[in-house]
């Protein structure tokens, strides 16, 4: 590998990679794609994309943080490439704030000031920038790029990034941001691909994982998203609560004699899909399950994510075309057909069939709007950025 970039995702126990080479023409192509898994507990090493001749490692590996499974990588790769340097290494990054519209060369005042955004992302913004300082550990010399997650939401109009408080508080940052930046940056790059022409018009992007948020484009541009000041907000997600009446957590503070600690752990760990199933966050676990809970909560799901569409089909005046990415919104039918049939009143009529199949087109021929399934690849929105950095020099 001549020109290979280091693509990294740290998460609070598991560290997502991918190797991406560039050619003499400035194409990407990706050597490998993988993931630590378990770090700092019975740990797991999957590279499930490589080369059709390459080796798929799966193996069980012993890592207590980061910078071990980092090592690690390193190491492995090192066997299989002897001598291997890379270009640079990118990073996914949450938060960004107000002051990063796009990807940075990471240095030690940039990454202080990434810190101080650590309290608008507790559940991210930590680990990514700990996987940053890491890898400068390991490889001091090494060009490290941050990629910010919210950056592809600095398009929104001034009024969508307003909450309706006092107007001091915009000065102290208090505003909507938007996440899952890198996954609508790639849904906006290929949205012509699938969609033609229309791909400009008014499309509504569902990004439903793990974490799971909404994002309204025009001409492929955000003008609206359903997370704001953290990626708490919007509709409900694994662990996660989303949107939310302030006056609970006021009752709760009150009432109940819970902690601000408390408080976080109830929102980001044990409310959302968890929370209401009792059973688990995983929709592959509750479409499993016949418990009443775990139908309750899958329905939950569905009716505020087809709300909450609704919602930035108004911020739109209408809607052409809606997107379903990421790891439920890929691969849940079950899922998607029921977002879509509560949404048959704005003209989407779903084609079972097709959506069985994951698409990519699941709406009729004759569908006012089209519903579609779209794979993101926010690695190499991430390589692009990086790759574009080292060029530029």
């Amino acid at each position: 590998m001549d020109t290979p970039l280091l693509i990294l995702n740290a998460g609070s126990s598991s560290l997502k990679f991918a190797v991406v080479e560039a050619d003499t023409a400035g194409r990407l192509n990706a050597v490998y794609r993988g993931i630590f898994e378990e770090i700092g507990r019975t740990g797991r090493f999957r590279v499930f994309h490589v080369p059709a001749s390459g080796d798929v490692a799966d193996q069980a590996a012993a890592a207590a943080n980061h910078e071990q499974a980092l090592q690690y990588l390193l190491d492995w790769l090192e066997a299989r490439h002897p001598g291997l340097e890379f270009r640079a290494a990118g990073h996914r990054v949450v938060h960004g704030g107000t002051d990063y519209s796009g990807p940075v060369r990471i240095d030690e005042q940039i990454l202080a000031e990434l810190e101080r955004l650590v309290p608008l992302s507790p559940l991210h913004q930590p680990h990514n920038l700990g996987g940053i300082r890491a890898l400068a550990r390991l490889r001091p010399q090494l060009l490290q790029i941050a990629c910010f997650d919210t950056a592809f939401h600095h398009t929104l109009p001034a009024l969508a990034q307003n909450f309706a408080l006092p107007r001091e508080l915009r000065a102290l940052g208090i505003r909507r941001y938007g996440f899952h930046g890198l996954s609508y940056e790639h849904i906006a790059n290929v949205l012509p691909n699938y969609l033609g022409a229309a791909a400009e018009g008014r499309v509504v992007v569902a990004h439903l994982g793990n974490g799971a948020s909404l994002c309204a484009m025009r001409q492929r541009h955000s003008v609206e998203t359903s997370m704001s000041f953290t990626p708490l907000d919007g509709i409900p997600m694994a662990s996660r609560c989303g949107a939310l009446d302030p006056g609970v957590l006021l009752y709760l503070l009150r009432e109940e004699g819970m902690s601000v600690q408390q408080l976080d752990e109830l929102l980001h760990y044990r409310s959302g899909l968890l929370g209401v199933s009792g059973l688990s966050g995983d929709v592959r676990v509750l479409q499993a399950s016949n418990h009443p809970h775990a139908i309750e909560a899958l329905d939950l799901f569905a009716y505020r994510v087809s709300q909450a569409i609704a919602g930035h089909a108004a911020a739109l005046e209408g809607l052409d075309a809606l997107v379903f990415t990421a790891g439920i919104g890929e691969h849940a039918c079950a899922v998607r057909a029921a977002i879509c049939r509560r949404l048959a009143w704005l003209g989407l009529t779903l084609d079972e069939a097709v959506n069985e199949r994951h698409g990519p087109c699941i709406s009729q021929a004759g569908s006012r709007i089209s519903a579609w399934v779209i794979p993101t690849d926010e690695e190499s929105v991430m390589a692009r950025h990086t790759w574009d950095l080292v060029v530029a020099g």
